[in-house]
């Protein structure tokens, strides 16, 4: 299925295909900078995918050498004219893409063939998954322009904790894949002739093996977890527990394995 004329998609393309629904940037002329519409089309294509009963799970990759360059120039020197108030509303906008990758009720993979920079390595922190190769280079350059890394901020330090979140933020220097591997930015690294591949065993192993009500579940409480205090965090945890095993997807997993039969989801 293809929505790029339904929803008017300039930028970005959506393809599902054995219930893997692939997001992809498609501005390789200007690596994949982010501006308005690019951030527009990529809420409009995540809320599709989410809603898309033909897809399970999501991957997000991109087109041309460049994974994301973060914003784009030219994009920027437009801000410098704005009000405050309008680029409240531009700040805004980011901010509600990343907290809807963060929160979506779909596992997300990022596919990540490249350089990952600024708010293009944001887009990889706030994905679940994220999968790289050796030649990429990871980082916030933020602070090197005189501006800040504030939105993202809020998803890194969850993902990598504060000590190694402050060595990206604060220095502004990019990092090799095989560092952002180490403090947990990225899942793994591979050959860059096995990154597709790769990506797609696991979101296949994702949408055969595992029940996507159960992912969804244990997604929103990784979330929802960390804002709560201890005894809530348990109390919640209690519930959900609770909830789980009275749904359909809990009864028949459990059947399947009392009864021994191989199960495929």
């Amino acid at each position: 299925m293809n929505i790029a004329e339904t929803l008017s998609l300039q930028y970005i393309q959506y393809q599902c295909a054995n219930r893997v629904g692939y997001i992809t940037l498609n501005r390789p002329e200007k690596r994949n900078a982010l501006n308005y519409q690019v951030v527009t089309e990529l809420k409009a294509a995540f809320d599709f995918a989410e809603n898309d009963e033909d897809c399970k799970v999501i991957v997000l990759k991109a087109a041309g050498a460049v994974f994301c360059a973060g914003a784009d120039l030219e994009y920027l020197q437009q801000l410098q004219q704005n009000t405050f108030q309008e680029n409240l509303e531009d700040s805004t906008h980011l901010m509600q893409l990343f907290y809807q990758i963060y929160t979506l009720k779909k596992v997300v993979i990022a596919q990540v063939h490249g350089h990952a920079i600024a708010g293009g390595c944001g887009l990889a922190t706030v994905c679940d998954f994220a999968y790289t190769i050796p030649s990429a280079k990871f980082g916030y350059t933020e602070v090197k322009i005189g501006f800040i890394p504030a939105i993202v901020k809020i998803f890194l330090l969850r993902k990598i904790g504060e000590s190694k979140a402050k060595e990206l933020l604060l220095t502004g220097d990019l990092i090799s894949a095989e560092r952002a591997q180490a403090i947990g930015l990225i899942n793994e690294v591979v050959g860059e002739d096995e990154l597709a591949n790769r990506v797609e065993e696991l979101a296949q192993r994702l949408c055969t093996q595992n029940s996507g009500q159960s992912m969804e579940t244990t997604k929103e409480m990784i979330a929802r977890v960390q804002e709560l205090p201890l005894k809530s965090a348990l109390e919640y945890a209690a519930e959900k527990n609770a909830f789980a095993r009275s749904t359909e997807d809990c009864q028949r997993g459990i059947q399947s394995f009392l009864d021994k039969e191989p199960l495929t989801w």
